[in-house]
């Protein structure tokens, strides 16, 4: 008597569920990273120019989320550690660590960046991005480093101050982070309740240290000596904030970094890959997943087909003719 083709499906998903209890695990290099992700916390940080589910959302808060899933993205065997930015320089919380076996405690503290964290109110964003740059060094990390790249007091005349470093020793990422229109800033009291944003005459509108710029000598009230800004006061619009694209493209190219606008965790991942260092590392491949695959197919397949052999019948409505 010959099996039915029950009994055969039956027997296969025996053996492919054996088979899928001692498959092997095989040797596989994969391409995996070393990165130091250093996030800006400073004011402006706080303006919500980005939407998520349908609402307002801070940069700070958009930017842990896209490090969030870019840090579940990056391949099993790469590393990444953790830093924040705030007055002047960088701050390391943790050394890199493996994204896959130490991904809970990394993702949490992602998620526990505030803004609160900050130990002064300014913002000199080269210096800071220069600090981050010495931390990422001795770790041989490349760098990833958020921010919209406004600089609080605004810069000198004279511009950003120089780097003092090697360009391109440390490689990655500048991300800008921000809308291109000026949004205004939220204004926090001591609590950290918000109770509105910056208006002009709240912060300084232009830096007066160093040597006036050109043609302020065409300013009304100015004075080589006791005026050489002019005697009126400064007006702006550093009350308000966009990301700084020119300024964080200039840093990148004095410093040998890579300019990238913030997006989604996939074309983060594909920027990352053309500007950090891939380090070769020994992983493994689980082949379990397809027999154990094709068992659950196999059982669904079974539990469908009976399921369809069990359906009611319902005989055809017929006309009965009248005795």
């Amino acid at each position: 008597m010959r099996p039915n083709l029950r009994t055969l499906a039956l027997a296969a998903t025996c053996v492919l569920a054996l088979a899928a209890t001692i498959a092997p695990r095989l040797s596989k290099t994969t391409d995996a990273y070393r990165l130091l992700a250093v996030v800006d916390i400073t004011g402006s940080m706080n303006v919500r120019d980005y939407s998520f589910e349908g609402r307002p959302s801070s940069r700070l808060d958009t930017v842990k989320r896209a490090l969030g899933a870019l840090a579940a993205r990056l391949p099993c065997g790469s590393r990444m550690g953790l830093g924040m930015f705030t007055e002047r320089r960088t701050f390391l919380l943790f050394e890199p660590v493996e994204v896959c076996a130490d991904f809970a405690p990394l993702d949490g503290a992602i998620g526990a960046l505030d803004w609160r964290m900050a130990w002064e109110g300014d913002s000199y964003i080269a210096s800071g991005l220069y600090s981050g740059i010495d931390l990422a060094g001795p770790l041989d990390a490349d760098l990833l480093f958020f921010t919209d790249g406004q600089e609080a007091p605004p810069l000198p005349a004279s511009g950003a101050p120089a780097f003092s470093g090697a360009p391109g020793k440390v490689r990655g990422l500048i991300v800008g982070v921000g809308g291109e229109t000026p949004a205004p800033i939220p204004m926090f009291d001591r609590d950290g309740r918000e109770i509105g944003f910056y208006a002009m005459t709240d912060v300084p509108q232009e830096n007066r240290h160093g040597l006036p710029p050109t043609g302020s000598e065409q300013r009304e009230g100015w004075h080589p000596r006791n005026a050489p800004w002019g005697a009126e006061e400064a007006t702006g619009q550093e009350h308000l904030s966009a990301v700084r694209t020119d300024h964080l493209k200039d840093l990148a190219a004095a410093t040998g970094l890579t300019y990238a606008p913030l997006a989604d965790a996939a074309r983060l991942s594909a920027a990352i890959k053309a500007s950090a260092r891939p380090r070769p590392v020994e992983g493994t491949l689980d082949t379990a997943p397809l027999p154990a695959t094709l068992a659950l197919l196999l059982l669904a397949s079974l539990y469908l087909a009976q399921l369809w052999h069990r359906r009611p019948v319902f005989p055809r409505n017929r006309r009965i003719s009248p005795s």
